[in-house]
């Protein structure tokens, strides 16, 4: 079955430098990728309360550069990879960014959102964008993978993949994750980052049921006493050359307490690892 998979793109190197990933990454597989572009109109915001008519000249004009820049992309990716496993689609349109996101998942079936971290009006230090936090944070339908800038493909050989063992896990959320470990055959170290070693008998039900589920792949579990998650998952990487951090994201707590600015500005502007959003 063939995978779809979305790239929201604003013609920038990091949206090439995702896609090329992402192509990377599931060169083995039949996929289906689905570039969306969400254009602008001199005049004109999202949050303006007047729309600009379809049938205007400055529509027509901002979707004939759309489509002229997704021709140049769809040449650059053929050179990179010309993959017959591989179909490329194209959709421009003119709304907000995360509506065009959810309403290409609800219409295509998407199984996996890809973004760089930082389009072309990113800020020097700045790692997430706002738009790829917003889609991390916000879209709940499927998971979704950040690319970070200069960040080329690599077989991702070890996966961390932190987690506090206080939600019950689900092999549907896992599924990403276990796909792509069986695809390398990758490590995944479990962390937990935590002042205290000791598990409640919840968490220790809840991590007899990763095992449950993490059976067909490599894995091991690793504690690190830590005042601050972020900290530690940060030096955790770090120090042992991981190549791809995966989290649940349990609505916003999780995310905010593991994956908010301030992990970013500890990380700083060097080259991070890839990061699966899994919902």
């Amino acid at each position: 079955m063939d995978k779809r998979i979305l790239i929201p793109t604003d013609f920038s190197k990091n949206a090439l430098n995702a896609a090329r990933y992402a192509l990377d990454l599931y060169a083995k597989l039949n996929c289906e990728f689905y570039f969306l572009n969400v254009f602008s109109l001199d005049g004109y915001t999202t949050k303006s309360l007047y729309f600009p008519e379809p049938d205007s000249a400055e529509y027509r004009i901002a979707q004939a550069k759309s489509h002229d820049s997704f021709l140049k992309l769809l040449d650059m990716l053929k050179l990179h990879n010309d993959n017959p496993k591989h179909a490329f689609h194209t959709i421009s349109t003119y709304n907000y960014l995360s509506e065009a996101i959810k309403r290409t998942i609800a219409e295509k079936d998407i199984d996996l959102i890809v973004m760089g971290t930082q389009g072309a009006s990113g800020t020097k230090g700045v790692i997430f964008g706002s738009n790829t936090v917003k889609a991390m944070e916000k879209i709940r339908e499927c998971p979704v993978m950040a690319i970070p800038k200069n960040v080329k493909f690599s077989i991702p050989k070890e996966i961390v993949f932190p987690t506090n063992f206080k939600a019950t896990f689900k092999r549907r959320k896992l599924s990403y994750l276990i796909e792509i470990a069986k695809m390398f055959e990758s490590t995944v170290r479990v962390l937990y980052v935590s002042k205290k070693h000791d598990l409640t008998e919840l968490q220790e039900i809840n991590k007899q049921l990763l095992q449950d589920i993490m059976e067909p792949i490599k894995y091991n579990f690793h504690n690190l006493t830590e005042n601050d998650v972020s900290e530690g998952i940060t030096s955790f990487v770090e120090s042992r050359n991981s190549d791809m951090i995966a989290f649940i994201n349990h609505k916003h707590f999780f995310f905010n307490s593991v994956f908010s600015k301030p992990l970013v500005k500890e990380i700083g502007y060097k080259a991070i690892v890839p990061i699966l959003a899994l919902h």
